[in-house]
């Protein structure tokens, strides 16, 4: 199964959105978790059902365009949209699915596949916003046997902050280098001296909600690569160096079915947000959802 992450900065351009929906296409995903989908659900979503027959995909595209899923039906059918119950927590709202895999045993467990996008010039913001949507790794199902299980979930986004530091991780940028003033702002936080510090905070709330880096899981495996902790986004003048603000998390029982994770680049006409893909194993995933197999 292969799920991957893009922000398609290009939407707007109906050549450049085709071009980026055959880059995915030819990627074949099972999960698509798409943010900036801008204008997708004008003219009675004319723009998100064109993409979804493009991809081969069928999707929930969430309010305002800010983000989707799109899924293989194939694989996997829906069998909650908690779209309506998002609340006033996010000035990018999340799109997020409880979703049915196909070739699990009957009465498996679903999992919660949630796309999301932090918000851009907060870091109050970005920190509740992170601390919300762990609550998707919260979600409680009863099984037919009357027990009660914590749902897998996969979470894909943009963070629009910095993965704290780790062996081959990207370095955190000196906030001096970074020239322009409000994205020095936007990037960071105040400490308890007043000092302003790269902003990390939003990667450390997922965490310490018990959620997975994949990249950095995959970058430490036997099998994994260096890649893995790839920039997400290329360095500018502006706002800096490299960074990997795109970042996909899981909860910890998904974490054995992980085949393999990486960054690839694509061009910036495309978007200015690299992919990320995500590979896990279609027979281990129907174990893990398998709620004999979860006692």
């Amino acid at each position: 199964m292969l799920c991957w992450n893009l922000e398609n900065n290009g939407q707007g351009d109906p050549a450049r959105r085709r071009a980026g929906d055959e880059l995915l296409r030819q990627l074949a995903p099972d999960i698509a978790f798409r943010q900036e989908v801008w204008d997708a659900d004008a003219n009675g979503r004319t723009i998100f059902h064109e993409q979804a027959r493009a991809l081969g995909l069928q999707g929930v595209l969430g309010a305002g365009s800010c983000t989707a899923v799109f899924y293989n039906p194939a694989k996997f059918s829906v069998v909650r949209d908690w779209t309506d119950s998002r609340g006033p927590r996010f000035v990018l709202p999340p799109t997020a699915l409880t979703l049915r895999y196909e070739d699990a045993r009957p009465h498996a467990l679903p999992l919660n596949a949630v796309s999301y996008h932090l918000n851009y010039a907060s870091a109050v913001q970005r920190l509740l916003e992170a601390e919300w949507l762990t609550t998707w790794a919260d979600k409680g199902w009863t099984t037919s046997d009357g027990c009660c299980h914590a749902l897998p979930a996969i979470f894909a986004g943009d963070n629009n902050s910095y993965a704290a530091g780790m062996p081959g991780e990207l370095p955190l940028p000196d906030l001096a280098t970074v020239k322009n003033a409000p994205h020095r702002l936007h990037r960071s936080y105040a400490g308890p001296s007043g000092e302003r510090l790269p902003d990390t905070r939003p990667d450390t709330a997922f965490r310490t909600a018990g959620l997975e880096d994949v990249a950095r899981y995959w970058a430490t495996s036997p099998h994994g690569t260096a890649n893995a902790l790839a920039r997400t986004v290329n360095a500018c003048d502006t706002h800096g160096p490299d960074s990997r603000v795109d970042r996909i998390y899981i909860t910890p029982e998904l974490l054995p079915t992980v085949t393999g994770f990486e960054v690839i680049e694509v061009d910036g006409d495309l978007s200015d947000h690299h992919l990320l893909r995500l590979t896990l194993d279609a027979e281990l995933l129907a174990d893990v959802l398998s709620p004999v197999m979860r006692r």
